[in-house]
């Protein structure tokens, strides 16, 4: 699967989660809150998603692993630092709005796998 469809996946997933807590709280606060919240997901993932797609990756296992590694490092740092910079770039912002965008962001990478084993056995 490409790591594209499951940013992709996060991207759309996140757009859902801004425009539900804009219909259900009618508060822009709390919608850019959590579109942030999903940037907060989606940006490190689409870094880590090109980085991991580069030829060098490829070359065999052991770079390969060690690529992975520091790309998986790469975007925990990213995101912790767009995290701490939430509160100066999100006027009035909705940590709980920003963190649900963020766990469902996150937790699209297991419906995809899921979608993915579905769709082989179907």
């Amino acid at each position: 699967m490409s790591p594209w469809r499951v940013v992709a996946a996060q991207a759309v997933a996140g757009v859902a989660v801004a425009g539900l807590a804009w219909w259900l709280t009618r508060q822009a606060s709390v919608f850019w809150s959590a579109l942030y919240g999903a940037m907060a997901v989606v940006v490190p993932s689409s870094l880590m998603a090109r980085g991991m797609n580069s030829r060098l990756t490829s070359l065999n296992p052991g770079v390969s692993t060690v690529s992975f590694m520091l790309w998986e490092l790469v975007k925990l740092g990213l995101t912790v630092v767009l995290l701490v910079l939430a509160p100066r770039l999100v006027p009035d912002l909705s940590w709980p709005a920003l963190l649900v965008a963020l766990a469902i962001g996150v937790q699209m990478v297991w419906v995809a796998l899921l979608w993915r084993g579905r769709s082989k056995n179907s």
